[in-house]
């Protein structure tokens, strides 16, 4: 078994293969014992207080984590006990049960106290009481909502935004809009059209110009859609492409735009450019 362990910030890592990416970055109290690999790509975060159990756990590139999660409960000590999720995810406080496989795509947001169950059982199944066992698989670019709990053999189509405190009991296979519990389908999400598109552009500009005079910056801005140009950074908000010169500004940018979903990854990571004393 390999180890990576840093005794002051309280980081104990164990696995038979430790994969950590370059530029990943670790908060205090982390604790990760997993029988296969233990991956993390580069770019990444983990926050405070981690605690992680199972075979093989795979975070991908550009993930941030705040602090606080949870991975592994009831079953981690099973061989299919294994976690992945792709890049440019967001995680936070979170519980995921693997007693089963859980597989997250690309760009996926987990906000505050989601819960992703994979078993449920008590009293004997001989005396006709329910068991499940059933992995879940998250698509792309989806985003769940505070507080809300996906349940055994889910299988949630790409792109779909899940509203706060909803409970998904079945598979969601049509992107879409989908809030309650259990969640019901709301609304397909249908794009803008290029005035409008333009339109929005420019009402993000606007606000973005009081944050940044409230953080002391004086950025110059054009917009030439889908391009638009901060100093000497130039951003595609379509392609989420870059070029040219990134600096504490272009930083404090690329952290507000993202708000929006519009999110650029760049080999910087978002650094604050206003503390509180």
């Amino acid at each position: 078994m390999e180890i990576f362990e840093n005794k002051e910030k309280k980081i104990r890592i164990v696995a038979k293969s430790i994969n950590i990416g370059n530029k990943v970055s670790f908060g205090n109290n982390i604790s990760i014992s997993v029988k296969g690999e233990f991956c993390i790509g580069d770019f990444s975060r983990l926050g405070n207080n981690v605690l992680i159990r199972g075979n093989n756990v795979r975070f991908g590139k550009h993930l941030f984590h705040s602090q606080g999660l949870q991975i592994g409960g009831g079953g981690r000590q099973h061989p299919d006990a294994n976690f992945e999720i792709g890049d440019r995810c967001t995680i936070h406080n979170n519980f995921i049960n693997i007693c089963e496989p859980v597989i997250i795509g690309n760009d996926v947001g987990l906000s505050q106290d989601v819960a992703i169950i994979t078993h449920g059982y008590w009293l004997s199944v001989l005396e006709g009481y329910p068991a499940s066992f059933a992995g879940v698989t998250i698509g792309d670019g989806v985003i769940i909502g505070y507080r809300t709990v996906i349940l055994m053999g889910v299988n949630i189509e790409k792109n779909c935004v899940i509203g706060a405190n909803s409970t998904v009991t079945k598979s969601l296979l049509k992107t879409g809009i989908y809030v309650g519990s259990p969640v019901k389908f709301i609304k397909e999400i249908s794009g803008l059209n290029l005035p409008q598109k333009i339109q929005k552009t420019e009402e993000i500009i606007e606000n973005y110009m009081k944050i940044a005079r409230y953080h002391d910056l004086k950025p110059e801005i054009e917009i030439s859609y889908p391009k638009v140009r901060i100093d000497d950074f130039v951003v595609n908000f379509e392609t989420m492409e870059y070029s040219g010169q990134e600096t504490n500004v272009t930083d404090d940018f690329r952290d507000y735009i993202r708000k929006w979903g519009i999110r650029i990854y760049t080999e910087r990571s978002f650094e604050s450019n206003f503390k509180f004393d």
